[in-house]
């Protein structure tokens, strides 16, 4: 079956380069379509994603905690919003529906008052993980609250007051690639070679957003620091995104949690290979064209786009973070203080979640996450400072 998706997915593209005037695609067409065409993308295709029988491991297949800190920050944002009626939380690609029953779970036991003002929203494009996300939660929550599954479009205007937050979307959006020639700024197109493989080809910038966006994060490639052949990539893709989520939020929060970098480091003269990275069976390796269609492809996510362009539409930038922060911050701290204290775990119980916690905050892999807040309040609101984002002691 695999092999079969991964023939029907090759055909399918190779259609779109022949079907196109310049026998040519964008890397980004290419990406979107391996990860989401509806019914031979990676995201389509019914197998696990996630976890020990997927590709990675995210925070969430750690234990709750990290979904219960969350749920702590949460409550902080309702109270920073003056308590409103309806407070609605918008996860926007939301896994396997493990992180939305740990919020829920966490916020019922914990703070009835704030469960009770609750909205739910999950933005989910796989139809396969938004089955597995009902099931989920019909499993842990049954009736207990409503959640609503539905695109972004569908949200009215300037609408919710609340919360849009991701973990591990951003990076999988799909991005240009760049390449520097002879101090010229060009873009990486797929074709064809001979009608039996992708070959990858250089040609002028196929969008002028490309050049507006470098003008934005003030970074130059063509100027001498950067060696020929420098090739890295741009996500235009959140950039529409944030735009979106802008016209949507009336008040409240954005919350982005992801790996990527400032726009300085983003672009670093020395990275010279850009940050794409396919992860296949838990290992990883930078070549896009193998296991078509049955590989996670993913790019670093450059913030300091996010918090610009988000500014430009109205929404500030909060503080931005790393995950190890954010969440001892938030208490992860005193959770793994707890375990020198006499309990009713056994020693192996205790080592186990020990390691799970330290695998949250480990710098070396998910702690060096980044954590961006951005907010549209009012003067008054803005003043109270985020918990998530306080030194912690």
């Amino acid at each position: 079956m695999d092999h079969e998706n991964n023939l029907n997915l090759w055909d399918f593209i190779a259609q779109k380069i022949k079907d196109n005037p310049q026998n040519r695609i964008t890397f980004a067409d290419y990406m979107n379509w391996v990860l989401y065409h509806p019914e031979y993308g990676y995201y389509s295709i019914n197998k696990p994603k996630l976890g020990a029988e997927g590709d990675f491991v995210t925070s969430p297949y750690l234990g709750s905690d990290f979904g219960e800190m969350l749920a702590e920050q949460f409550f902080q944002m309702w109270e920073i919003l003056d308590f409103p009626n309806a407070f609605t939380l918008v996860e926007m690609g939301a896994g396997q529906g493990i992180l939305a029953s740990d919020i829920l779970l966490y916020l019922q036991k914990k703070y009835p008052a704030f469960f009770k003002s609750l909205n739910y929203i999950i933005i989910e494009k796989s139809n396969f993980l938004k089955a597995q996300q009902q099931h989920q939660l019909k499993k842990t929550l049954s009736n207990i609250i409503s959640i609503q599954w539905c695109d972004l479009e569908d949200i009215p205007n300037n609408n919710i007051i609340g919360c849009f937050f991701s973990n591990e979307l951003v990076d999988a959006f799909p991005v240009h690639q760049v390449i520097v020639q002879n101090k010229q700024l060009q873009e990486i197109y797929i074709t064809l070679d001979s009608e039996v493989k992708f070959k990858e080809i250089i040609a002028e910038l196929s969008t002028e957003k490309i050049t507006d966006y470098f003008k934005l994060i003030d970074i130059n490639l063509c100027s001498n620091i950067y060696p020929e052949g420098y090739r890295t990539e741009i996500n235009l893709v959140a950039l529409d995104w944030m735009k979106t989520l802008s016209t949507k939020l009336n008040q409240g929060f954005i919350l982005t949690i992801d790996y990527g970098y400032t726009a300085q480091r983003y672009y670093l003269p020395s990275r010279t290979e850009g940050t794409l990275q396919c992860y296949y069976q838990h290992r990883h390796h930078n070549d896009p064209y193998l296991n078509i269609g049955r590989q996670d492809i993913t790019a670093h996510v450059n913030f300091t786009a996010l918090q610009l362009y988000g500014k430009d539409w109205g929404i500030d930038a909060v503080g931005f973070t790393q995950q190890a922060l954010f969440l001892m911050a938030l208490g992860l701290g005193d959770r793994i203080a707890a375990l020198s204290q006499p309990s009713d775990y056994s020693i192996s119980e205790v080592l186990q979640r020990r390691e799970c916690l330290h695998s949250l905050i480990d710098p070396m892999g998910l702690g060096n996450f980044g954590v961006l807040l951005q907010s549209k309040l009012s003067p008054s609101q803005q003043q109270i400072p985020l918990q998530g984002l306080s030194f912690p002691i």
